[in-house]
């Protein structure tokens, strides 16, 4: 099920963290970005599609089930922005 919500894929322009998430189940593993914006804003991107948004939400909560529904598997550790600035 996808999100429609244009104004949150503005808000991740200035994002807080990025989580990197596997679906180990096919070969080569398909790999997924959680990104979480400032505003509270979480979207989930497929660089594989020159990082097409997959899914958009307001809350961690929300991404983080529908990830779980689609059987992915969050890789260990989160990228912090503040760690490369």
């Amino acid at each position: 099920m996808l999100s429609h919500a244009p104004d949150l894929a503005e808000q991740i322009n200035d994002w807080e963290f990025i989580e990197l998430w596997v679906d180990p189940i096919i070969f080569p593993p398909r790999i997924v970005m959680l990104v979480s914006g400032e505003n509270g804003g979480f979207c989930i991107y497929d660089p594989s599609a020159n990082y097409k948004s997959l899914f958009l939400s307001s809350s961690y909560d929300e991404a983080h089930s529908w990830l779980l529904e689609d059987e992915y598997e969050r890789y260990d550790g989160r990228l912090l922005s503040e760690e490369i600035a």
